[in-house]
């Protein structure tokens, strides 16, 4: 068993669910990125996403398609991404999940980018554009090494498709909770808890939600169902409105650290979960 379904067994023996954040690799730079996953560690994340920067993110809202041009800017590339997950890999217990684009990882071939990330210590893959119809070679090549590919569904997903997700994801399933891009909202969108319910009947595997989680109050609804909230925009905007790379870092943890706070309290029952 690997990081992520070890971090879940745990997690679900507790009564909690997991916080995952995102950050984009390289905004502000990758030093600064480099030291905010040890004060998300220290926060309390259970997990953290580190978005790899593209020049066409079709799936993002404004706030992360400014974070990837930020580090775009900066030179940030896979291979300097990867190279930081080896750096810190000693000292962050958590697992490490790189969410990108296809173009991102099919440039270093299949068993490039796999063997690259298994080395490093990368935990999850997620490919924002890349179906597992699509991708049957690269998620094998990612499985084979250990490295966990995370499948997406979201509210428009058939039942027979969702099926099929929850037996070819590993680590966990990235529920999309709405139907657009990325982007802080001002509430959980409508039946998000019962498509969440109706994916977690299907199998054992944690179903973690994501798109639009933007307040402490929105992960206490969501980790009252869900195994696991993802916050991405809402953090970034937070890194993006601070005065120094210091601010940055701290307003980041304060925020974690609340988004945390009511993961801990036990979740409600559903089903095999």
């Amino acid at each position: 068993m690997g990081r992520l379904g070890a971090r879940f067994q745990a997690l679900r023996a507790r009564g909690e669910s997991a916080l995952i954040p995102f950050i984009t690799a390289g905004d502000p730079d990758l030093e600064t990125t480099e030291r905010l996953l040890y004060a998300l560690q220290e926060a309390g994340a259970d997990a953290i996403e580190i978005g790899v920067p593209f020049s066409d993110p079709m799936a993002e809202g404004p706030t992360i398609q400014r974070s990837s041009e930020r580090a775009l800017l900066k030179g940030t590339s896979l291979r300097q991404v990867l190279a930081m997950v080896r750096k810190v890999r000693t000292g962050i217990d958590v697992p490490l999940i790189l969410m990108g684009y296809a173009n991102n990882f099919l440039v270093m071939g299949d068993d490039g980018f796999a063997e690259a990330a298994s080395e490093v210590g990368v935990d999850g893959v997620i490919v924002v554009d890349l179906p597992p119809e699509e991708g049957v070679d690269f998620y094998a090549a990612l499985r084979e090494r250990g490295v966990d590919p995370i499948l997406l569904a979201a509210p428009t997903t058939t039942p027979e498709r969702a099926r099929m997700l929850v037996r070819e994801t590993r680590g966990f399933l990235y529920y999309v909770s709405l139907t657009g891009v990325t982007g802080a909202r001002a509430a959980i969108g409508e039946g998000v808890e019962a498509a969440v319910r109706s994916l977690q009947s299907l199998s054992d595997v944690p179903v973690c939600v994501g798109f639009g989680v933007a307040t402490p109050e929105h992960a206490g609804i969501v980790g009252g169902f869900a195994d696991g909230v993802v916050v991405g925009s809402a953090l970034v905007d937070r890194i993006d409105r601070a005065a120094s790379p210091d601010e940055a870092i701290e307003e980041a943890s304060r925020f974690v650290a609340e988004l945390k706070a009511p993961l801990f309290r036990e979740r409600r029952g559903s089903g095999p979960t």
